[in-house]
């Protein structure tokens, strides 16, 4: 059975997720850390557990969800598997840093896997991939069937959807990717967030005010 946690890290207050299965295989997703404390906690966290990980997700390519790529690379060996219509974005993470007095160390070349229907295997745990472009062009959504989760990244929040007002958003996008690719789900299953706390599917049909 797979096990979560979440941190929540850096200048835009973004959850690094990991999850691990009972072999102790990690994976992590949109790893945050940028602070040289925050990376040393994620460390201790996955040496304290005896993890190891063999896969580092990105469900798109904002700054704030890559900023411990290079991290997790030089530390792990891992390469970030991406969708390939974020590659724009991705790339030009550090000169958007750049504005917002960040810097990003430059992050490593990222593989691109991450299709709709496609799958990410971790052990003998599966997670669906669904497209769900609307906050990034490329963004996606990993889906656990088993265990009732979908890892979310921006697409949607706990009353509160992804911004669209960023270069790449488009908002009529966003709305139809959660209601044709998250909202298809069982009101059970949990919503795990990009930001803030969790949510339910079920919840946000009934209270999300972005998509009554």
């Amino acid at each position: 059975m797979l096990q979560k946690t979440f941190f929540t890290f850096g200048p835009f207050a973004e959850n690094t997720w990991l999850f691990w299965n009972d072999e102790k295989q990690c994976m992590v997703v949109d790893p945050g850390c940028y602070e040289a404390h925050e990376q040393t906690e994620l460390e201790l966290f996955i040496t304290q557990n005896g993890l190891k990980p063999e896969l580092l997700i990105n469900t798109h390519g904002h700054i704030d969800h890559i900023l411990g790529n290079a991290f997790i690379h030089r530390r792990y060996g891992l390469i970030p598997q991406l969708n390939k219509l974020d590659q724009e974005i991705y790339e030009g993470g550090e000169r958007y840093g750049a504005v917002w007095g960040i810097r990003l160390e430059t992050p490593p070349d990222p593989q691109f896997g991450l299709e709709h229907g496609s799958k990410v295997v971790l052990g003998n745990d599966e997670f669906e991939v669904r497209f769900t472009p609307g906050h990034t062009p490329g963004e996606v959504c990993l889906i656990h069937h088993e265990q009732q989760f979908v890892i979310a990244g921006d697409v949607l929040f706990r009353m509160s959807i992804g911004r669209t007002d960023l270069p790449g958003g488009h908002h009529p996008t966003l709305i139809q990717s959660i209601k044709d690719q998250l909202f298809t789900l069982p009101d059970s299953f949990e919503v795990l967030c990009g930001h803030g706390p969790t949510t339910h599917i079920g919840f946000e049909k009934q209270n999300n005010p972005f998509l009554g």
